[in-house]
């Protein structure tokens, strides 16, 4: 008789944004004639940049011809758009990453759940509190969490770093040493950044005790304030400790043409195995690469008007972004996040818990946001809502939430 990896026994309910999208569809299916506003989930709403859509034409043109068709991509992923990424994304901030550290995907969550396959059981995690629920719940399919603590609502193998605040949602160097920490800045769900010295704090210290920095870098792209970091590339010493992820998704609004990357340096090593070797294996033997045409439209991001045209969508959901924050400011409500990413991160109501604000928002307001416990202990009393919207729609649900205070 076949038997189950018990581990996905231990999973708590359906994922967050699978559970929000059964309520809202609940509710709109028992009042068809609401009109609801989604920034909740951090999907783009404005179309491929035009250079992107010319390379896709030209891509599937290609595929017509016997001459000139495509099979399955190297394992790696086209030497072409790895190269337009070390030129672009590393090279032009002054770090050299070399070719066969850069392993081309279909999108930066599907590596930072896969990359977990490369290490043991028993590495200890670290995260952030509130965090992208991917992180735990892989490790919670690979077995690495433990048990959870019904009391306090965490996994009791793992170390979790509040980010509050009091601390302006920056976590502090854990006690407790973990073998594997995951960052994401700009920070999904907060929208906090840090410094490249407060970075290279994170760098020296996963030296020093031997660990593994999964550093996400999904947002990027919506840096606007000098002293944050793009990579995590740019702290000395970063390559010996750090494996980065990186996503089309957001920066050139590729949510449904899917790609992605992951950078593991040669130099990050256990004793003499390269994890890059590792990974290049997993890759090659799990990963069947992202389809030739998408990754022709990934070169076309690079491109002079690809950047020109990106930058301008990036503006764009930016300017959503402030568009929340200072209209919820005027509300009333204490706000952060919105300045160097697409989300903004609030503080509910007295007396209400995030899934209640949740709710009071799509009665009352019609407006779909996220609630902050969907992150993690810390992210209670917080809800998210994201820039990604269309401007008109933005404009739309601010009004709504402010004649709520009325």
């Amino acid at each position: 008789m076949f038997k189950i990896n018990e581990n996905y026994l231990k999973l708590r309910g359906s994922y967050l944004f699978s559970t929000i999208a059964k309520k809202v569809a609940a509710y709109q299916e028992a009042h068809p004639d609401k009109e609801l506003i989604r920034l909740g989930i951090g999907d783009v709403t404005l179309p491929l940049a035009p250079a992107v859509i010319d390379s896709l034409h030209k891509a599937v043109d290609e595929m017509a011809s016997a001459e000139t068709f495509h099979g399955y991509a190297p394992d790696l992923g086209y030497e072409f758009l790895r190269k337009a990424i070390a030129d672009n994304d590393y090279k032009a901030r002054g770090v050299e990453i070399a070719l066969d550290e850069i392993f081309v995907s279909d999108g930066a969550k599907s590596d930072s759940g896969n990359i977990g396959d490369i290490f043991s059981q028993d590495n200890k995690i670290a995260v952030c509190d509130p965090v992208y629920p991917v992180y735990v719940d892989t490790n919670v399919m690979a077995g690495r969490t433990g048990t959870f603590l019904e009391d306090e609502e965490k996994w009791s193998n793992v170390i979790y770093m509040p980010c509050t605040a009091e601390n302006n949602f920056v976590p502090e160097l854990p006690k407790e040493t973990p073998d594997i920490i995951y960052l994401c800045y700009p920070n999904n769900p907060t929208g906090s950044t840090i410094t490249k010295a407060q970075l290279q704090e994170w760098v020296d210290y996963a030296n020093k005790v031997k660990a593994v920095i999964i550093y996400d870098a999904a947002y990027e792209a919506y840096i606007s304030e000098e002293d944050v970091p793009h990579t995590i590339y740019e702290c000395e010493g970063a390559k010996t400790c750090a494996i980065e992820l990186r996503s089309f998704s957001k920066n050139a609004g590729f949510t449904g043409t899917r790609l992605g990357f992951t950078v593991i340096p040669k130099e990050l090593k256990q004793g003499d195995v390269m994890l890059n070797s590792l990974w290049a294996r997993r890759h090659g033997t799990k990963f069947n690469g992202a389809p030739y045409i998408i990754q022709r439209a990934g070169e076309a991001v690079y491109s002079e008007a690809g950047k020109k045209q990106t930058a301008e969508q990036v503006a764009y959901y930016m300017n959503n972004a402030k568009t929340i924050r200072e209209g919820l400011s005027e509300a009333g409500y204490k706000v952060s996040g919105g300045v160097n990413a697409p989300y903004v991160w609030l503080q509910v109501p007295e007396g209400m818990t995030s899934w209640e604000f949740f709710d009071y928002l799509l009665e009352n307001a019609n407006v779909v946001g996220t609630p902050g416990s969907g992150f993690g202990p810390s992210g209670e009393g917080y809800f998210r809502l994201t820039g990604f919207g269309t401007y008109e729609n933005t404009v739309k649900a601010i009004e709504r939430i402010k004649a709520l205070n009325k």
